[in-house]
């Protein structure tokens, strides 16, 4: 509570009584670029340093209509990869001069159940690493008429922009290395069914093997979690004939199958078994993992991300949408590296950084 005022936060007429002047001379000293004399805006600084007086954002919001509040939208913390996208995606938005709205989403892999609470709010934009899912969903973003930047989102309209990583790609790659590696039975563990990032890296890796002459691979579904690894990897090794190789749509579940391979069916990994995972986790680098992934370039992504928003905020009008790919490069560690020959061809990315291909859908 503010002493000279009796109440919690002084107001500007509060500042411009104990000051000596208008309301409106506090009002201009607080606008940048105002008109005010050096001795009125000494007065009125003086007054509201002593009162503890901060100018209000509500007016400013509604004469112009911004907020400068950008919601980010995430879920999925346990995946230490949301984790990192989180925090830069705040230092960026700060960097740019928007604060930042933390908005939960109940899904760990699409913000489409957190559209009621966002259009509560009067935010400027709307960013998230989670995907948007439902022709719905999009229609009820669209009706917001800001700028949504989503990652990895299959549905874009006039104001819904995604910055994709190259899914496709990156499991040709995976597929390609455990050729090159001596892989003969392959398996893949799936993240939720109804994610586009983990069709897309099956789709990709599926496609790949079967170009390089061996069969579709083994499945089983992880749900982007740890422990759903450790089961989809229990799963897979108690078949009949087992995978010696499997993709896993990200780095949470390849370490779970990796445990569940050592730990509970005693084999050897590269030597009985190769695992890659997706996003390039901390833990992937951890030396009693060492695992190979196909690495997810946050900060790129994040860049593009914030470059589309501001140009959509800079317009003040739906722009059409933007698609931008960016590739994902691949990292070969310890979990798939037997002495075969080396690697030539498209299956082994170099360390050079990826340059971001952008697509006007």
């Amino acid at each position: 509570m503010n002493g000279a005022t009796g109440k919690r936060y002084a107001s500007s007429t509060d500042v411009a009584r104990l000051a000596g002047v208008s309301q409106s001379a506090v009002s201009r000293t607080f606008k940048p670029g105002a008109s005010v004399s050096h001795a009125t805006r000494s007065k009125v600084l003086e007054a509201a340093a002593a009162l503890g007086y901060r100018p209000s954002a509500i007016p400013r919001i509604m004469l112009t209509e911004r907020s400068n509040l950008v919601a980010l939208v995430t879920g999925g913390m346990d995946n230490p990869f949301y984790a990192t996208v989180l925090e830069r995606f705040t230092v960026r938005l700060q960097e740019t001069g928007h604060q930042v709205l933390l908005v939960h989403a109940d899904s760990g892999h699409m913000l489409d159940g957190a559209i009621p609470r966002l259009a509560s709010y009067r935010v400027d934009a709307i960013v998230s690493a989670l995907a948007i899912l439902s022709p719905q969903a999009a229609a009820e973003l669209s009706r917001l008429r800001i700028p949504v930047i989503s990652f990895n989102t299959p549905i874009h309209n006039e104001w819904i922009s995604a910055i994709c990583c190259d899914n496709e790609a990156a499991g040709r790659a995976v597929a390609d290395l455990f050729v090159a590696r001596g892989a003969r039975r392959c398996g893949f563990v799936a993240g939720p069914a109804d994610s586009p990032a983990s069709a897309e890296r099956r789709q990709g890796f599926c496609a790949r093997l079967a170009e390089r002459g061996l069969p579709s691979p083994a499945q089983a579904s992880g749900g982007f979690r740890y422990e759903g690894g450790f089961e989809a990897g229990l799963a897979l090794l108690d078949a009949q004939h087992p995978p010696d190789a499997i993709f896993c749509a990200n780095d949470l579940m390849a370490l779970g199958v990796m445990d569940a391979a050592r730990i509970r069916c005693g084999l050897r990994v590269p030597e009985d078994l190769m695992v890659a995972g997706f996003d390039g986790i901390p833990a992937a680098d951890w030396a009693g993992y060492a695992l190979t992934t196909c690495v997810q370039d946050a900060a790129v992504m994040i860049d593009q991300a914030v470059a589309i928003l501001q140009r959509g905020l800079a317009a003040d009008r739906a722009e059409g949408q933007e698609v931008i790919i960016v590739p994902a490069h691949l990292i070969e560690r310890a979990s798939t590296a037997r002495a075969t020959p080396a690697l030539a061809g498209p299956g082994h990315a170099g360390t050079a950084r990826p340059r971001p291909v952008r697509r006007r859908a």
